[in-house]
């Protein structure tokens, strides 16, 4: 397939502002990785093939391997290795969704039953067990030792900060220092790592090592800032989960810390009395908000995820000018704009 120019990617693109047409220089890499994630949920063991199978047939957004490739393209990486890791990019970030719809009981995930909801909680936690494993067994092949341990060390972060975040579930207390130190370990770093690789795979110098890592950093702040002002602010058909579900959940996110932190004495009393509720009522619901379209929280969210959006774009202009650069350029642009 034809590389677009720079020019052609731009025209094309036009107002089709969707993942599809970003992709449109790595369809044929990202076709290959859906190939080896089929080749990742085969197995022996009829029941990982059948739930493995059931995880990576709807593909999502599959941000995290389109970041792995476009950075290993950006720095003219011409072999295949990118594509297994890739691959286990997805396969590690998926186990970590199975194993957070465990912890918030999660009935639904990208529309469908969650795994959790449809084996059974046992079953589960044991499968995403099995993927974090298989991915760090199979990073063993890639012929850098230092993409293995990106791969251990991001598993580990992102495992630290799930674990931060249920110790604090429900602390209406949390600083929102707090709430970006758990999405750091939770989402960004995973996108720092799929970015890291794809620099390791370009042989990048030091500094441009830097600078993928912090564009990944901050393109994960902004991504997991906005997926949690979508709680509030998106729609149940399209999230593919009910609106608020954060918030039954007792995660406190940032349109809330902001609501806790600058609004009265009376409406956290009201908010802290529906927390303490696990089935509350659709008018409460309306009324929170009310409460936080009318203090400016909703606002405030998305001016923090523009913030980290703008420096990730501020970073990648740091390389030269190519398509990749310009896929990149534009994909914090697509975090934004997202309805899902």
């Amino acid at each position: 397939m034809r590389t677009l120019t720079s020019t052609e990617f731009q025209s094309r693109l036009g107002k089709k502002f969707n993942l599809k047409s970003l992709y449109e220089n790595i369809k044929s890499d990202l076709y290959e990785v859906e190939g080896q994630l089929k080749v990742f949920s085969q197995s022996e063991n009829k029941l990982i093939s059948e739930v493995s199978g059931y995880l990576f047939k709807n593909s999502g957004k599959r941000i995290r391997p389109a970041l792995l490739v476009l950075c290993s393209k950006l720095l003219e990486y011409q072999g295949k290795e990118h594509i297994l890791l890739a691959a286990l990019v997805e396969t590690i970030h998926t186990a970590s969704l199975i194993h957070d719809d465990i912890i918030d009981d999660s009935e639904t995930r990208r529309g469908r039953e969650s795994v959790h909801s449809r084996w059974g909680p046992n079953i589960t936690v044991l499968l995403g067990d099995y993927l974090y494993i298989k991915s760090i067994n199979l990073s063993l092949k890639s012929q850098y030792n230092q993409i293995i341990h990106i791969l251990t060390e991001i598993s580990s972060r992102m495992i630290e900060g799930e674990l931060t975040e249920y110790y604090l579930s429900g602390n209406l207390d949390i600083a929102e220092q707090d709430y970006l130190d758990i999405i750091e370990k939770k989402t960004a770093s995973l996108f720092s790592a799929a970015c890291h690789i794809g620099g390791v795979l370009g042989k990048a110098s030091d500094k441009e090592k830097n600078f993928l890592v912090d564009y990944g950093t901050n393109l994960g702040m902004s991504f997991q800032v906005v997926d949690d002002l979508l709680d509030y602010t998106g729609e149940e058909r399209t999230l593919g989960k009910p609106v608020l579900s954060d918030l039954r959940e007792g995660r406190i996110t940032l349109p809330l810390i902001y609501t806790l932190k600058n609004d009265g004495k009376a409406n956290r009393e009201f908010i802290s009395e529906v927390l303490s509720k696990k089935n509350f009522e659709e008018e409460s619901q309306k009324e929170i908000l009310c409460i936080l379209k009318s203090n400016g929280a909703l606002d405030y969210t998305y001016n923090k995820a523009k913030e980290f959006s703008e420096k990730s774009q501020e970073i990648i202009s740091e390389f030269p000018q190519s398509i990749h650069r310009d896929t990149l350029t534009i994909l914090p642009e697509f975090v934004l704009r997202r309805s899902k």
